[in-house]
């Protein structure tokens, strides 16, 4: 791992690499096939069971139209993320930004009003920072945060039974700002799309037009 020498190339100049070569080849970029619901890379284009469970369980009116990822969950970003989320290397976001704008404009050509999945408020103190929110603002496009998160326990150290299972822990504050609204969400991970389908059900409730996702890895 090189997460150590990352901090050289975290502000760069002109025409300097925000990554050596080295550590940019150590990412996993998701390559098609994909599902075309979840963008879990797969044998074919076809819709997975997963999302077909979603669909079963909420209906196709209240999930999410598509989620779009970017990269692989392997070692080299697990160790990534660690440093990023949980050791308060916020800065690390930046290295993303080529990659996320390229994604938002493939994926997401039209406008859309984007939405960072909120932290919970003691979560947001114990962290000092919403990693969603800071990989949003990467994007350069304005953000509106009326999508709250009550509190609750962490996802990472929930089973999947557990996560799929769970309360849904967010509100809208102000119905108004996503009524008859095309809605992007923006997260670090999609694991098993719990986090993103409660966000949308929710979003949906206060009268949002459409909501889809983009995250910078999926799990």
């Amino acid at each position: 791992m090189k997460v150590a020498h990352l901090w050289q190339f975290v502000f760069w100049k002109l025409d300097l690499r925000p990554l050596c070569i080295e550590c940019e080849r150590e990412f996993e970029q998701i390559t098609e096939p994909i599902c075309l619901k979840c963008g879990r890379p797969q044998q074919d284009d076809a819709v997975c069971s997963d999302c077909v469970e979603w669909e079963r369980r909420l209906g196709t009116e209240r999930t999410l139209r598509q989620n779009r990822s970017i990269f692989l969950y392997n070692d080299w970003m697990k160790e990534l993320m660690n440093r990023y989320k949980f050791r308060g290397d916020a800065i690390l976001a930046q290295i993303f930004q080529p990659y996320l704008q390229q994604a938002k404009k493939r994926y997401f050509p039209h406008a859309l009003t984007i939405i960072p999945i909120p932290l919970a408020e003691d979560r947001l103190l114990e962290r000092g920072f919403n990693q969603a929110l800071l990989l949003a603002q990467l994007l350069n496009l304005p953000i509106i945060e009326p999508l709250k998160k009550g509190k609750s326990s962490k996802q990472s150290k929930k089973s999947r039974h557990e996560r799929i299972h769970s309360k849904n822990p967010f509100f809208v504050s102000d119905s108004q700002l996503v009524i008859g609204k095309s809605i992007l969400l923006i997260d670090d991970i999609y694991t098993t799309g719990t986090t993103l389908h409660q966000a949308a059900i929710k979003l949906y409730e206060a009268g949002a037009k459409d909501v889809q996702s983009l995250t910078l890895i999926r799990g």
